[in-house]
């Protein structure tokens, strides 16, 4: 078999293209393109798009150093809460058996969760920040720590089971904790938080077996050239309508989803029926 699949790498192109148009985390469209258009289990979809997002996101976190547009104590704060609550969470995927029902069921369930939070925070991002901000902006440096650390556990364990929500999720609660921050800051301490803690849980992921090489290789041959060219782009296509397709097409995702995991539990149950 060859290492380089082209359906799969024109895929990436697709997503690497919207990502860097919109700056919206892969694993929000990847991950569902996987288990829905190419059948693959949730688990090694998963597993495979977060190793493949820490490769990707090193690099973003390379552009985003050297422009000096990281707030390095974010990034600590948040991965004081995210890396122990990965660990803890592939404990768990680990007792459940990442490959079997249980676990099948409940990686599904969270990515359709993960799925119609990004989409809320896609829309509504800007109407969350006028309602929102001033309460934040008059917390005390060490409640917005704390918080900070919360919400990083938060990710940690959604983004462990589903690979979704360190993208526009992270984005919008870092826009609220940390007003005066620029946005070009705020964006690269994201991504940078993004790397150790996709890199910790793909590798746990990994080591449960849930990773597919080739997928992954196939995969970045595409999404690297179609995140350059979607940068490029992005400032050419009105970021609001943007937003609005991007949502919609996520609510339509985690929709087919959950109509996915119903038609299945249905299966199961009458297979068990007398």
């Amino acid at each position: 078999m060859p290492f380089i699949d082209p359906l799969y790498s024109i895929s990436g192109f697709g997503v690497g293209f919207l990502v860097g148009m919109t700056g919206v985390g892969g694993g929000s469209l990847m991950t569902p393109l996987l288990i829905l258009l190419f059948g693959i289990h949730p688990a090694t979809a998963v597993g495979t798009d977060l190793l493949y997002a820490a490769a990707t996101k090193t690099g973003g976190s390379l552009v985003h150093g050297l422009a000096r547009s990281i707030h390095w104590p974010v990034v600590a704060r948040l991965a004081c809460g995210s890396l122990p609550a990965s660990i803890l969470t592939l404990t768990v995927l680990w007792w459940l058996n990442l490959n079997g029902e249980l676990a099948r069921s409940l990686i599904n369930l969270v990515l359709c969760g993960a799925l119609y939070l990004t989409a809320v925070a896609l829309i509504f991002r800007n109407a969350i920040m006028n309602r929102y901000r001033h309460r934040f902006d008059q917390l005390s440096p060490a409640n917005t720590s704390l918080i900070t650390v919360l919400v990083g556990a938060v990710l940690g364990v959604i983004v462990s089971i589903s690979s979704v929500g360190a993208g526009a999720v992270g984005v919008t609660a870092l826009l609220l904790l940390y007003p005066r921050l620029p946005m070009a800051r705020i964006i690269g301490s994201d991504i940078a938080h993004a790397v150790p803690l996709t890199l910790v849980a793909g590798i746990g992921h990994w080591i449960m077996g849930a990773v597919d090489w080739h997928l992954m290789g196939s995969l970045l041959v595409g999404s690297l050239p179609g995140i350059l060219i979607g940068s490029y782009c992005a400032h050419r296509v009105p970021e609001a309508a943007l937003r609005i397709v991007l949502a919609a097409t996520l609510i339509l995702v985690a929709g087919n989803l959950v109509s996915h995991e119903l038609q299945s539990s249905s299966s199961i149950l009458a297979a068990f029926a007398p």
